[in-house]
C-alpha cells in the first residue's frame, strides 16, 4: 500500500516525460503481448500448413473481442473514476468502485460463456462460417468461451492498478497470462497435435493465470484498493459512473468485433483464402494500433489525476507530450510494417491467393495506421475528463456509425478491395471528429478554469 501511495506521487509532480513512460511503457508492453499473443496463434497454426484454420480463426476473433470489450467496461470506467477520486482525496469511494468492477465481470462473464455455449451454432451462421470451416470455428470456440470470466477480470485490472500508480503490476498480470500461451502455443498446436483445439486450450490457459495474478494481488494486501465483496455497491453513483465511461469506450472493443463479423460475412462471398488474407492483414496493423492502445489507456489515469485535482498545467503538460510521442511511435510502427509486409504475411500464410490477398490487405490498411497514436491520446483524453457525450459519439463512429456503412458503399463501388478501403476511411474521419469534440470539450474544462 505504501508503494501504491509512493507511485501515486509522480501523478502530480516531477518530470512531465517520466511520468509518462513510467505509465504508458508499461501499458503498451502489455498490449504487445496481447498482440504477441493473438500473433502466435495465427502463427503456429499456419505451421500446420491449412489456411482454412488461419481462416477459422480469423473469424472467431470477433467473437473473443467481445469478451475483451465487457472487460474494457468495467477497466476503463473503473480506472478513470478511480483516478479522479485519488486526485480527490476518496480512497474509500476508489475501493467501492474497483470492487464493483471485479464482481461485474464475475457475472458478466458467467452470462456470456453461458449464451454463446447456447447459442453457439446460431452464432457461428451470422459470422459467416463456411462449411470447410465450421468444425475448425466451432471446435475453438466452444473451448475458448469457458475462460469468460477470466479474460473480463484480466483485461479489467490490466487497467484498474494503473489508477493507483501501479503500472508495472497492472502489465505484468497480462504479460504473464499471454506469455504463457505463446509458449504453450507449439507445443499444443504442434508438439501434441491438438491443432486449433491446442490453441484454444492454450489461450483459456492463459487467461486464467493472468486473471489469477490480478486477484492474489489483491489477496495479498498489496493495493490502497479493493476486490472484497464487503466493498461492492452499485450505489453513491458507483455503477453509473463506471458505466457512463465504461460502455462508450467498450464500444470501440465491441463494435470491432460486430464490424470484423459483418466483414468477415462480406468477405466470405470472394472464399476462405480472402477471408484468411483480411484476417492477417488485420494483424499486421494492429502491431501499430495495440501498441497505440496501450500508449493511451497508459496516460489516461494521470491525465486523470490532473482533472480530478485541477492541476490543469500539468494536463496541458502531460497532454502535449503524449501526442507528440504518440504520432512520432505511430509514423515509425507503421514505416517498419509497410517496409516488411511481405515477411509478416508470409510467416502466417502458406497458399499463394491467400498471401497475395494478405499483402494488398496489409497495405491498404496501412495506409492510414500513423494516425492511430494521436486518435487513442485524444480519446483517453476525454475518458479521463468524464466527457461521456464525446466518448459515446467517438467510439460509435469509428468502428460503427462511420465503418460499418463504408463496408456495403466501399464494396458496391469497388468491389473486394472496397471492404477493406472502409477502414482507412473510417480511420481519418474519426480522427476529425475527435479533435472536433475535444476541443470544446478542453476549453470547457481546462482552459475556462
Amino acid at each position: 500500500m505504501k508503494e501504491s501511495k509512493q507511485a501515486l506521487e509522480s501523478f502530480s509532480s516531477g518530470k512531465v516525460s517520466t511520468a509518462v513512460f513510467r505509465n504508458a511503457i508499461p501499458a503498451m508492453a502489455a498490449m504487445l503481448m496481447v498482440l504477441i499473443y493473438n500473433l502466435a496463434d495465427t502463427f503456429f497454426i499456419g505451421q500446420t500448413h491449412d489456411d482454412l484454420q488461419v481462416a477459422a480463426v480469423s473469424l472467431c476473433t470477433p467473437v473473443f473481442l467481445l469478451f475483451m470489450a465487457m472487460g474494457t467496461i468495467f477497466g476503463i470506467g473503473g480506472t478513470s473514476v478511480i483516478s479522479r477520486a485519488m486526485g480527490q482525496g476518496r480512497e474509500e469511494y476508489a475501493k467501492k468502485v474497483s470492487s464493483f468492477c471485479m464482481w461485474s465481470c464475475v457475472a458478466v462473464g458467467i452470462i456470456m460463456s453461458i449464451l454463446f455455449w447456447v447459442f453457439m451454432d446460431q452464432l457461428l451462421t451470422i459470422m459467416g462460417v463456411s462449411a470447410d470451416t465450421w468444425d475448425f470455428a466451432k471446435s475453438y470456440l466452444m473451448i475458448v468461451t469457458v475462460c469468460g470470466p477470466f479474460v473480463l477480470i484480466s483485461n479489467c485490472y490490466s487497467n484498474v492498478l494503473r489508477a493507483e500508480g501501479q503500472s508495472t503490476k497492472a502489465m505484468m498480470g497480462m504479460l504473464i497470462g499471454n506469455l504463457l500461451n505463446v509458449v504453450l502455443d507449439p507445443i499444443m498446436i504442434l508438439l501434441f497435435g491438438w491443432e486449433i483445439k491446442g490453441a484454444a486450450i492454450a489461450t483459456v490457459i492463459g487467461n486464467v493465470v493472468g486473471a489469477l495474478y490480478y486477484i492474489v494481488y489483491f489477496l495479498k494486501g498489496s493495493s490502497m484498493l479493493s476486490i472484497s465483496p464487503k466493498d461492492f455497491t452499485v450505489k453513491d453513483h458507483v455503477c453509473s459512473s463506471v458505466l457512463a465511461i465504461g460502455i462508450p469506450a467498450s464500444l470501440a472493443s465491441l463494435l470491432m468485433s460486430v464490424s470484423q463479423i459483418v466483414m468477415n460475412s462480406c468477405m466470405a462471398a470472394y472464399g476462405d483464402m480472402a477471408v484468411a488474407g483480411a484476417g492477417v492483414a488485420m494483424k499486421v496493423t494492429m502491431m501499430t494500433g495495440m501498441v497505440c492502445i496501450g500508449l493511451g489507456q497508459g496516460v489516461q489515469p494521470l491525465l486523470g489525476y490532473c482533472v480530478g485535482a485541477k492541476n490543469w498545467e500539468r494536463y496541458q503538460k502531460v497532454l502535449k507530450f503524449s501526442l507528440c510521442f504518440a504520432f512520432i511511435l505511430s509514423v515509425v510502427l507503421t514505416g517498419l510494417c509497410y517496409l516488411f509486409t511481405d515477411q509478416i504475411v508470409h510467416a502466417f500464410l502458406t497458399d499463394g491467393s491467400a498471401f497475395d490477398y494478405g499483402v494488398t490487405f496489409s497495405r491498404i490498411l496501412l495506409s492510414t495506421s500513423a494516425l492511430f497514436g494521436v486518435y487513442y491520446v485524444l480519446t483517453n483524453a476525454l475518458q479521463a475528463m468524464g466527457a461521456a457525450t464525446p466518448s459515446l459519439i467517438i467510439n460509435l463512429s469509428r468502428q460503427g456509425l462511420i465503418y460499418i456503412p463504408a463496408l456495403f458503399v466501399l464494396e458496391a463501388v469497388f468491389g473486394i478491395t472496397g471492404l477493406i478501403w472502409a477502414q482507412p476511411v473510417a480511420d481519418v474521419l474519426s480522427i476529425l471528429l475527435a479533435i472536433v469534440l475535444y476541443i470544446p470539450r478542453y476549453h470547457k474544462i481546462v482552459v475556462d478554469n
